[in-house]
């Protein structure tokens, strides 16, 4: 990866927002997530301008799962986003931060009755619901209130997208969704149409994450066009698509992101040739970026604790963080790539596999990265974090999470507080046993 086309660099320091890597591991501390504020507003926007200008109507639902606190909330509502939560906690922070309730969807495969019964008492614009007991528990809570509440509902398109089994969401046995190919759906779908309670909009697919093949999104279309000619021929006509998001992200050199104004507008003119090709009225088109408009804008910062040399060869360096603030590599295999942030342009003296202080073998951060001689105070970086490191990080070995700041145009500003002892002990109790 050359770093240097996606970061500055000053007297050989990492510089992230006009700050400098040095300055905000001083004044925060490490372990540190770092996200500039401007690169995310900048992918917002692209994402929005990509959306426009097409003979359909579009719009961008932020997937706040790969990154959510209050500060982004509020960033997203300026930006003129729609928001996709999928939990009553994602919810229950957009709602604290004011965003217009009427902007949310409401996604997930197993909503309980309580988070349902809150995002109606919040006014959420559209539940997408995933299968027939979410729609039985929706139809139970709105029993009298003569309310309608608008849905979407998750298909399964049985798409194949290259990316890793965890992330790819349309296989036959995902436990997404309810499959185009059984019959039982295409009923369903017919039988919420007639409920008074609902107003069934459209269909929504997700095809996985980590995607770089724009013919996977148009395969996708293709094969959701035609579900929706199906169910017109049936005498349902619906009127959103919403095709999810899985855009993928660079981590490592020879990653090749897709950029939203290079295949968007591709995309929406394609489905727009295909409704009337099929003699199907316009719809609105929907996307989720999520990932692809926060990962590179995050930076994790550690301080370098050591090295060790191995008998078997390995070569490790530790760093004060962990898999409990880096899941991924762990979970998925997945490959980052990392500088000594104060020493940026010092040329690689050997490979290095980093990891962390979590009581694991398999706590590693980074799996064989070249790098110079590392030493102990010295920080690292590691780019490309900005997206499911926050939201996925843990408690385990009872490690306090780090500090979330945000950086913009010189300027650092604190967006979640690091976590402290006391905040470990916070939920603990130890009450008497009762009968």
């Amino acid at each position: 990866m050359d770093w240097t086309q996606r970061w500055e660099q000053h007297n050989g320091e990492l510089v992230l927002g006009g700050v400098e890597a040095g300055k905000l591991a001083r004044t925060y501390g490490t372990p540190l997530y770092v996200m500039d504020e401007g690169r995310m507003r900048s992918k917002m926007q692209a994402y929005r301008q990509a959306m426009t200008g097409s003979r359909l109507e579009g719009e961008v639902l932020y997937a706040s799962k790969a990154f959510l606190c209050q500060a982004m909330v509020r960033i997203l509502a300026e930006e003129g986003l729609s928001l996709d939560v999928v939990s009553g906690g994602e919810l229950y922070t957009a709602l604290s931060a004011g965003f217009d309730a009427s902007r949310i969807y409401f996604h997930g495969n197993n909503k309980s009755e309580a988070e349902l019964a809150q995002a109606l008492d919040a006014g959420v614009g559209c539940i997408i619901l995933d299968n027939e007991t979410e729609a039985s528990r929706l139809i139970h809570l709105l029993e009298g209130t003569g309310r309608r509440q608008r849905v979407l509902v998750r298909i399964n398109p049985g798409i194949e997208a290259h990316t890793h089994e965890y992330i790819s969401t349309t296989r036959n046995d995902s436990k997404f969704g309810l499959s185009m190919f059984q019959p039982e759906t295409a009923q369903f779908l017919r039988e919420l149409a007639h409920q008074p309670s609902l107003e069934l909009e459209g269909l929504h697919c997700h095809i996985g994450s980590q995607i770089f093949e724009a013919n996977s999104f148009a395969s996708a279309a293709e094969v959701m066009l035609n579900y929706l000619a199906d169910l017109s021929r049936a005498g349902l006509s619906l009127k959103v698509l919403d095709l999810g998001g899985g855009f993928g992200v660079r981590y490592v050199s020879g990653d090749e992101p897709l950029e939203p104004e290079a295949f968007l507008p591709q995309l929406l003119e394609l489905i727009a040739d295909g409704l009337e090709a099929r003699g199907l009225p316009p719809v609105r088109i929907l996307i989720e970026p999520g990932r692809s408009i926060v990962a590179e804008a995050g930076v994790t910062l550690y301080t370098v604790g050591g090295t060790k040399a191995t008998y078997g060869g390995t070569r490790y360096v530790f760093v004060d963080g962990s898999m409990a603030d880096h899941i991924r590599t762990a979970l998925y295999g997945a490959s980052y790539e990392a500088v000594l942030a104060q020493r940026v342009e010092a040329p690689a003296e050997s490979v290095y596999t980093v990891t962390g202080k979590a009581c694991e073998s398999g706590d590693i951060l980074i799996l064989g990265i070249p790098l110079p001689q590392p030493a102990a105070g010295e920080l690292l970086a590691v780019f490309s974090t900005g997206a499911y490191h926050y939201s996925m990080a843990s408690n385990y070995n009872r490690l306090p999470r780090p500090a979330v700041v945000l950086v913009h145009e010189g300027k650092s500003r604190l967006a979640v507080r690091r976590e402290s002892y006391e905040d470990l002990i916070r939920n603990d109790v130890e009450e008497a046993y009762h009968e």
